[in-house]
């Protein structure tokens, strides 16, 4: 990559400013004398679009601040000159299936150069593990792929680490001091949507910024024609950081709402929210209609204490309730409590699905043939029927010798086998979201080929 060092910030700031107007990448340049906050500062000023995004103090609070959606620290490679070697490449990291039955993750990593990218894969296996390590991610691992792009940068680490005076870009334009928020690190949103369509389908995006210090963000009102909806930044060499995700995955897995706060921000005078978490009813009406949290009234919560109605969510502190005193969706380093983990687990299977096998429903079996089928979460419960009878003594039996449903009748007549996958889990209580637990597949059966 070259450097054109004649060009001033403010030229730059306009390029930027132009390309994301125009829907194309700005030139790379030289880093300018100019502190971070001040060039993105005037690419708002500028007339940059923004949005609300998350930002993550080192105590586990968390806030919402306004940040550009283009940043001014996009390195991109000139017109005329050959693409870096293994930029864009995807790496598979945890491969458990289709990715047409499973919940695929893209980690992209930034600020990583040609030589680090290894280190890169490193810290996003990391990262992953980190977020499995919370339920009810653990339980229901078996349910993700997770891809690794690798996005080159022509600089190693990001802007505004160790200090706000370090410029440095890359790829996908990663900033700390984003908003003058020193722990928020902000990206381009157009370059996370360039290297995601990479990976084989995107339905979580993770941006993982070479650097150790504290911090990320979580944009979650992006929408993505690939399917994505929001991006977390995490820092790949913080041990703390893979809260962030777990975090801002409530919002796009389980739409739930933030649970936290604002002194200032008055009484909520609005219509009941749709979000699961947050509510205007005190807990006698909620269990008078039946809605909401009613389910777990009462009961114990993994973040601890009981579910009831706790005032203060949704960035109002009077007028909107919360199911707990503080889980995750009010401050890092906490557990999802039961309303949330029941609609994370919901999330999930609105894109993976409890039952798939190597052999495609409706292929035409033959008594000679064998039928397997997986199960990617424990505790699953399955059931065989043969032309809507249930074999009882095939319960929970993943493999089948087809021979041995000793088939009758004419031997070329079809049979119809079906598998019916059931996840119970005591999680999830609401009868509408249970739905998506069970899932079926079905083939058709002969004694003998045609």
């Amino acid at each position: 990559m070259h450097r054109t060092a004649a060009r001033t910030t403010t030229a730059l700031l306009a390029a930027a400013l132009a390309a994301a107007l125009l829907g194309s990448a700005p030139a790379w340049a030289a880093p300018g004398d100019r502190a971070p906050t001040d060039q993105a500062a005037d690419l708002v000023s500028a007339g940059a679009a923004t949005r609300p995004v998350e930002a993550f103090a080192e105590d586990g609070s968390i806030s919402r601040v306004q940040a550009p959606a283009v940043s001014p620290f996009l390195a991109v490679r000139p017109q005329g000159v050959a693409p870096v070697q293994g930029d864009g490449d995807v790496t598979p990291l945890v491969r458990n299936g289709d990715p047409a039955t499973k919940l695929d993750v893209v980690v992209i990593g930034d600020g990583y150069s040609a030589q680090e990218q290894e280190k890169f894969r490193t810290d996003a296996a990391e990262k992953w593990r980190e977020v499995t390590a919370v339920e009810p991610y653990a339980t229901y691992r078996g349910l993700f792929n997770v891809w690794a792009v690798s996005a080159v940068s022509p600089e190693s680490g990001v802007t505004g680490d160790p200090d706000q005076a370090t410029v440095r870009h890359t790829a996908l334009g990663s900033y700390f001091w984003c908003d003058g928020v020193e722990r928020l690190l902000c990206v381009d949103e157009k370059a996370v949507e360039r290297y995601a369509a990479k990976a084989p389908q995107a339905d979580l995006v993770l941006v993982v910024a070479n650097s150790a210090k504290y911090g990320g963000a979580g944009y979650n009102d992006v929408k993505s024609p690939l399917g994505y909806e929001g991006i977390a930044t995490v820092a790949g060499g913080n041990a703390k950081s893979g809260q962030i995700a777990v975090h801002e995955t409530g919002h796009s897995l389980g739409k739930l709402a933030d649970e936290y706060a604002y002194d200032g921000q008055g009484t909520y005078q609005g219509a009941e929210p749709a979000e699961p978490n947050i509510s205007t009813l005190t807990a006698d009406r909620m269990r008078q209609q039946g809605s909401k949290w009613s389910r777990w009234l009462g009961q114990a919560t993994p973040d601890g204490g009981t579910v009831g109605t706790y005032e203060g969510g949704g960035y109002y502190p009077t007028g909107l309730y919360r199911p707990t005193e503080n889980s995750i969706m009010r401050s890092l380093g906490r557990e999802f409590n039961l309303p949330g983990r029941e609609a994370m687990i919901a999330g999930f299977y609105r894109h993976a699905t409890p039952l798939t096998s190597p052999t495609a429903e409706g292929s035409w079996l033959t008594g000679a043939d064998r039928l397997a089928v997986d199960l990617p979460v424990p505790g699953t419960r399955l059931r065989w029927y043969l032309d809507g009878r249930e074999l009882v003594a095939l319960r929970d039996r993943t493999a089948l010798e087809l021979a041995d449903l000793k088939l009758t009748g004419p031997r070329w007549r079809p049979h119809l086998l079906t598998a019916v996958a059931t996840d119970p889990t005591p999680d999830v209580a609401d009868p509408a979201l249970r739905t998506n637990l069970t899932a079926s597949l079905t083939w058709p059966v002969t004694r003998q080929a045609g």
